[in-house]
């Protein structure tokens, strides 16, 4: 079986050339697009179309090249507004990647409004990328951070949540989907909640745009952050979305070109306006340009299609997983995307990583960027399997009888 409901996996796999090829000497089984999704042609030849035949520095050139890259740049923009609701393309920043869009977001939002004495709330399970940046900044600043626990099917504890919001917080950070658990939390809920209690709300959407509709407005969200290729797109490439009135307020990052208005040594520097103010030299076109391809391509297929085919696969991967004995699994909140993080008692996971590599099963293996999250529940990391729009049941098939065969080696 190779489709579920009405999505065809065999066309979607047919667009992705690597999946032609073979891993030590067998078919290549892709279970790694939470670290880096796989590229569909239609990205490829986006990004080399650009780069054979439209190539030049965008804005400012009255040449046609330049004026075809900048059309091509500013039409990828307004694709990835309108694939998350923005309200505006002036909302819609080009960054390098999830991480950059945090780090942005500290450096001039953080740096304007956390002084000594605030606080924030963080959660147990972010990415190092929504921890460090806070981390270094209340060094800096003197504020503190809040933690909000887990539960044990790696939900986040509601009452925690809500005692913390009790201490006034100026901003509560939190991923959309957990990328080592797979757990999907409420975003609208957190977001209405966390705005009550006067915080602003920054969401790391970065797990979650490749696998759900978003929509920044319903969801009620001041930041959203998503990274280019955990999206079917390239890599140094990502968005921040930012309420206009807040990144209006908000101090340039970076200095240098495009993102000024002028440059005087007697009068000074003024700055440009939105969403330039924050695009400091030249960008990555290519990059933005094959982004807004995949996100037109993710809506061509139907974002809803992709959602319901990776539930297909993760319910599979349980079922079949559960047979092998001495199998633990970590992350089984009811609502969550196409991740599966599992340990078998008595095998590393660095091990079974090993030898499902041998198999040609590509996985990851380790703390996931989510070291904190690991030390909670004292474990060294997980073996995860996480799904994209071209895995199939049969490939999961392999995955459940190759975790078999090397618990059995292993032991």
């Amino acid at each position: 079986m190779t489709s579920t409901g009405h999505f065809s996996v065999d066309a979607i796999r047919a667009q992705f050339p690597i999946l032609s090829r073979e891993v030590n000497g067998h078919p290549l089984a892709y279970f790694d697009s939470a670290a880096s999704a796989h590229k569909p042609q239609a990205v490829i030849d986006a990004q080399a179309r650009y780069l054979a035949e439209k190539h030049s520095n965008i804005h400012r050139g009255v040449h046609s090249l330049a004026q075809e890259a900048t059309e091509a740049y500013e039409g990828a923009r307004e694709i990835i507004r309108g694939h998350i609701g923005a309200a505006s393309t002036q909302e819609v920043l080009f960054v390098g990647g999830a991480t950059d869009g945090i780090n942005l977001v500290a450096q001039t939002w953080g740096r304007q409004h956390l002084q000594q004495g605030d606080c924030m709330v963080l959660t147990r399970m972010e990415h190092h990328s929504n921890i460090v940046p806070w981390q270094m900044l209340a060094e800096e600043k003197g504020f503190r951070i809040l933690v909000v626990e887990l539960n044990a099917d790696g939900t986040l504890d509601e009452d925690m949540f809500q005692a913390h919001l009790l201490q006034g917080p100026k901003l509560v950070a939190f991923m959309h989907v957990s990328n080592a658990l797979g757990t999907v939390n409420d975003v609208k809920h957190w977001t209405a909640k966390s705005h009550e209690a006067g915080a602003k709300v920054l969401v790391d959407g970065a797990q979650a745009v490749p696998h759900l509709q978003v929509n920044v407005q319903d969801l009620g969200v001041d930041f959203y952050v998503f990274s280019g290729h955990k999206t079917y797109g390239p890599t140094g490439i990502g968005v921040l979305y930012g309420r206009q009135s807040l990144l209006e307020d908000m101090p340039p990052w970076r200095g240098g070109g495009e993102m000024i208005g002028s440059v005087s040594f007697e009068q000074g520097t003024t700055y440009n306006e939105l969403p330039y103010k924050f695009e400091a030299g030249t960008p990555h076109i290519s990059g933005g340009i094959a982004l807004g391809a995949a996100l037109q391509w993710m809506g061509q297929v139907g974002v809803s299609a992709l959602t319901a085919h990776e539930h297909a696969l993760t319910q599979h991967a349980h079922a079949r997983l559960a047979e092998v004995q001495g199998m633990r699994f970590y992350g089984t909140a009811p609502c969550k995307a196409g991740v599966v993080s599992f340990l078998v008692d008595g095998v590393h996971p660095y091990d079974l990583g090993t030898l499902l590599d041998q198999l040609g099963i590509a996985v990851r293996t380790g703390h996931h960027c989510a070291e904190p999250l690991m030390d909670k529940w004292n474990i060294p990391g997980t073996v995860r399997a996480s799904f994209g729009a071209y895995n199939t049941l049969q490939e999961v098939d392999r995955l459940a009888d190759g975790v078999a065969r090397a618990v059995t080696m292993l032991r």
